[in-house]
């Protein structure tokens, strides 16, 4: 047994004898052979300590990654026991209901998976979960950085990655979706091959090579196999190193508050603190993923049965997050939407809103870091994040194109919608091709509102003070409650925002006919529009006179108890 070191006089430590030294010892040369080949210790000294900073928001974007590492692990095990054809069997299982159908092996080794293969059913049912809350975690984030203007420079293609990311992930998702071969599934897939068809001119060219052929074809199951378990997981690890290289980079944004500015972070070390926390929360993400998987059953195969291109499954519905393209071509008019030109067929009605809407949806989404900054011409550095009520169009615009989102997600379940609340389908259909307009600007309008109150609510408290509980009488008999002074963290938290003017427009020449950068009309109305109905921060003179102000009336009101009592 080791003995621990001794205290000299001077204050030093005895070294101790080699037999008594620390087992970790034996391992130095090692490291140190490593060390000098890779540089590790340099390189773990800077970044153990990186500082990140400590708010709740920031863990959605943790929660996609531990999601997408349980998609690995659980994905390995299926994958083991998965068989990705499309050839005919007659199924003898354990599963009775369906003993001596005719499915595809891709179908046999799922129900193998479900019922004959220990924990395959837990497994199944918490990769399917792990899906579900990678795809929602990734767009919770994204709404996170949205809102709180962090896409702004540095982190423009930071943004890009992200939503890059994202279509990708739900690419995955569908093709994993589509790997069992049941019935569901499989009217999934038949209407992904309409939409590849819709394409102009080259859709069927396209659909004959993504199916080998004619829809259904015998080898679209082994391609999306592969391209779910190497292709798309491939590109999402590099995209993923690639978005968590850059936020390292750059270093993290954080909400503002006492002592933090644009050069610097305020929060904890890598290491201890931060891989301590960030290690207890990938177990507790696991586990509410493990005990879903348990408890929650999620795309019970069996009850669809194998899929038969003759037959559709009554109230199928896709998966939520490719729910809109269905939504949008359930509700889209079929009139004067198919062109039919030089012996070739153009379906607008599919096309437009299946296709398109998916591809208009990142496209904006890629756009408007830039569309913003053309906006403000703000090319300065951004790390430290902004509140949604303090940039209300922003947030008025993100929550209209939610609320866009939402109803072509209800459009995708127009049937059942008919059906639960025994309404016609299409009242339900009519309904929402005036709501998909309407409710976006009505839900704008709201919400510009909402934030700009908030942000007179704040000044508000930031001259007054807040309320201090007590209900007070005056002199005159007056009952009013009295106000307290804010404390200087949160006044400096509520002040930390940019006090930005609407721009006018501007000759491109000055008065000597030289061209200059000018502000055209077009520009300088969207920056009165963006920036305009703003609540102007209060002055240093107003802030010191309403404290000056809160000062004064403590007396009165601390003479007015005296009398009281």
């Amino acid at each position: 047994m080791a003995k621990p070191a001794k205290v000299t006089e001077t204050g030093g430590v005895e070294a101790q004898s080699p037999d008594t030294a620390h087992p970790l010892k034996k391992l130095a040369p090692a490291a140190s052979w490593a060390d000098d080949r890779l540089g590790l210790a340099a390189l773990g000294k800077k970044n153990l300590r990186k500082v990140f900073p400590d708010h709740w928001s920031f863990l959605l974007g943790e929660v996609a990654l531990y999601s997408f590492i349980i998609l690995l692990i659980t994905g390995v095990f299926l994958t083991l026991w998965f068989k990705p054809s499309m050839a005919e069997i007659e199924y003898e299982g354990s599963y009775q209901l369906l003993r001596g159908l005719p499915m595809s092996e891709a179908f046999a080794s799922t129900l193998a998976i479900s019922f004959d293969i220990r924990g395959g059913l837990l497994i199944r049912q918490m990769h399917h979960w792990a899906a579900h809350f990678f795809i929602v975690a990734m767009f919770a984030h994204m709404l996170r950085v949205f809102f709180t203007g962090a896409f702004r420079k540095p982190r423009e293609i930071n943004w890009l990655l992200g939503v890059g990311l994202l279509s990708m992930g739900m690419v995955e998702g569908f093709a994993g979706y589509s790997l069992p071969d049941d019935l569901l599934s499989g009217t999934g897939l038949r209407f992904a091959d309409g939409m590849v068809r819709s394409i102009p001119i080259v859709g069927t060219w396209l659909e004959f090579f993504v199916f080998a052929g004619e829809y259904p074809g015998d080898l679209i199951i082994a391609r999306l196999y592969m391209a779910h378990i190497l292709v798309i997981p491939g590109l999402l690890l590099g995209l993923i190193g690639a978005h968590m290289a850059l936020v390292v980079y750059h270093k993290h944004t954080q909400y503002p508050g006492p002592g933090r500015t644009e050069r610097n972070v305020v929060g904890y070390p890598l290491f201890p603190v931060y891989m301590a926390k960030a290690g207890g929360f990938f177990f507790i993400v696991a586990g509410v993923i493990t005990l879903m998987g348990a408890f929650f059953q999620i795309n019970a195969v069996w009850t669809y049965g194998p899929y038969n291109p003759a037959q559709v499954t009554a109230g199928s519905q896709p998966d939520w997050y490719m729910g809109p393209a269905e939504g949008a071509v359930r509700i889209m008019p079929g009139k004067f939407t198919e062109w039919h030109i030089l012996g070739t067929t153009w379906s607008w009605n599919v096309f437009l809103p299946g296709a398109g809407l998916l591809g208009l949806l990142f496209t904006l989404m890629a756009v408007y870091p830039f569309f913003e900054k053309w906006i403000t011409k703000d090319n300065r550095e951004h790390h430290v994040l902004e509140y949604p009520w303090q940039n209300p169009n922003r947030t008025a615009f993100g929550v209209a194109a939610i609320s866009c989102y939402l109803m072509f997600l209800l459009g995708g379940g127009n049937d059942i919608i008919a059906v639960k609340f025994h309404v016609s389908l299409n009242q339900v259909t009519y309904f929402l091709r005036v709501a998909i307009f309407v409710v976006p600007i009505i839900m704008f309008m709201i919400t510009k509102r909402v934030m700009l109150g908030i942000q007179r609510s704040k000044m508000e408290r930031l001259l007054h003070g807040s309320e201090s509980g007590n209900m007070e009488r005056s002199p005159e008999g007056e009952y009013f409650e009295g106000h307290v002074p804010i404390s200087h963290d949160e006044a400096y938290t509520l002040t930390y925002r940019d006090d930005v003017l609407p721009i006018e427009a501007s000759e491109a020449t000055d008065s000597a006919g030289v061209a200059t950068k000018g502000v055209s009309k077009r520009r300088a109305r969207m920056h009165r529009w963006f920036f305009g109905d703003n609540v102007r921060k209060p002055s240093r003179a107003e802030l010191e006179a309403a404290q000056s102000h809160g000062h004064h009336d403590d007396h009165p009101a601390e003479l007015t108890d005296t009398k009281h009592h």
